[in-house]
């Protein structure tokens, strides 16, 4: 672990003296400084954590001294102190940028304390800024993965959109990337600073959906013990990412389109307008203007989401991109699963090639992770990447191939069957967790349950879990 460096710079030799073996009982690298002018030529060849100053001191005063430290380090705290207290020069220390002042005689105890509560605060500050470099880095452009046409396209599309405050409608297929896009609309938006939240409009039941947009107030009904912000008040002067917008219900889509327009709206149970700054971005993997025509998505909202519509491409249609995604994705969960996998030899890689992803770059990550998981080699082989790939006979071959006889078919009961079939498979795969077998099919929870209660598969449990 590294020590915090700490600069005592005082005239008097016992202070001193007693500062260093104070602080190095402590566990802090000390340097000692007699007078302002050491301690100028410490600073331009170190970098000290904390900087105890005395007021007084011979050559450079304690005031020049510290700004001479907040010229060339500002990170650095400086702590003054003095036998000589006053209102005065505690004021213009703590103008210049000290952290706190102290007056002699102190407490041994009491300084210990003012200086761990001031380089706590220190690396507080350093790991925020460090957090949100991270948050920035991961969702740069640069790593939404691929470099085909279509690729490069969508990042000149993003660079153009993201310092905008247009709303954004992100359409394409399950597993393409859209919550990952927008995050990095906000991320490299004048918003990145402010709270990016997310909703998505298909896991929440119809007679929540209301009250986690816009909260509600205490009494509002039954299970409302305390009144609660909205994520549109969470998410003022940030973004809010709608996924699976086709699945807002009629009566919300109206309420959500009073917010586009008036930039305001009421907790449920509330009177009072609340005034929100909020950029929306919305996502779905429907077809939209095909809702529109079938009056189950209002024309009106349709048209305010759409100002801007970003199209992710599948993966099928980017194979360019299947290599380099698959060697990130091994690199990701090599590290994650220590083990020693460093390429994918090259009958596998074909393997990943002619592969058609159904279940887009998510079930690429999928495909590596599981594969990782399960290999014992050095490199990435066809057995583990077959293995899973014979599980997938449908979605692999494409659609079934069925003759039709002379006297007909039963389509809509052969739909069915399939479908009963299918939702089984899932159920078993994930044993009975209803979410994960929904998200294995590509549906949202709420279709699964209306499916599952279709076919009398649900056996009178009404939860995610099973």
């Amino acid at each position: 672990m590294i020590k915090d460096k700490i600069l005592v710079a005082d005239d008097e030799q016992s202070m001193r003296e007693f500062l260093d073996i104070m602080l190095k009982k402590e566990g802090y690298k000390v340097s000692l400084a007699s007078n302002g002018e050491e301690v100028a030529k410490l600073v331009e060849n170190d970098l000290f954590d904390l900087a105890l100053l005395d007021i007084r001191m011979p050559k450079l005063d304690g005031i020049s001294t510290l700004k001479k430290i907040k010229a060339s380090t500002p990170e650095t705290v400086v702590i003054m102190i003095t036998a000589y207290a006053s209102a005065d020069t505690a004021i213009k220390a703590m103008k210049e940028g000290a952290y706190d002042y102290i007056t002699k005689p102190f407490k041994v105890e009491e300084i210990k304390l003012i200086i761990k509560n001031a380089l706590e605060k220190k690396n507080l500050q350093k790991e925020n800024i460090l957090l949100k470099q991270v948050v920035r880095d991961r969702f740069h452009f640069g790593n939404i993965i691929g470099q085909s046409p279509k690729m490069v396209a969508l990042y000149d599309l993003l660079e153009k959109v993201s310092p905008t405050k247009t709303n954004i409608l992100i359409t394409g297929e399950s597993g393409t990337g859209k919550e990952l896009v927008a995050k990095a609309i906000h991320y490299n938006s004048p918003r990145k600073d402010k709270p990016f939240v997310t909703l998505n409009c298909g896991a929440i039941p119809e007679s929540l959906i209301e009250s986690e947009l816009f909260g509600h107030m205490k009494g509002a009904f039954t299970d409302a013990i305390a009144t609660k912000k909205g994520l549109f008040e969470v998410a003022d002067e940030g973004t809010i990412f709608l996924d699976e917008i086709s699945e807002l219900p009629l009566l919300m889509q109206v309420k959500l389109l009073r917010v586009l327009q008036d930039k305001e709206f009421k907790r449920v149970g509330g009177t009072e307008d609340i005034l929100v700054d909020v950029r929306i971005i919305a996502a779905t993997n429907k077809d939209l203007e095909e809702a529109v025509k079938e009056k189950r998505f209002r024309e009106d909202l349709f048209y305010r989401l759409n100002v801007i519509q970003i199209k992710l491409p599948p993966l099928r249609d980017r194979k360019e991109d299947v290599q380099i995604l698959a060697n990130h994705f091994l690199q990701k969960y090599s590290q994650e699963l220590s083990k020693p996998i460093s390429k994918i030899c090259p009958e596998a890689l074909q393997i990943l090639l002619n592969y058609e992803y159904p279940g887009n770059v998510r079930e690429l990550q999928n495909i590596i992770e599981r594969a990782v998981a399960l290999e014992s080699s050095q490199e990435l082989t066809p057995h583990n990447l077959s293995s899973y790939l014979s599980e997938q006979p449908l979605l692999r071959k494409g659609p079934i191939d069925i003759e039709i006889p002379n006297e007909g078919i039963d389509l809509e009961k052969m739909v069915e069957d399939l479908e009963r079939s299918l939702l089984l498979k899932a159920l078993d795969r994930t044993k009975g967790i209803k979410k994960k077998a929904a998200e294995l099919l590509h549906i949202n929870f709420r279709s699964m349950r209306y499916r599952l209660e279709k076919y009398g598969l649900n056996h009178g449990v009404d939860s995610e879990l099973g």
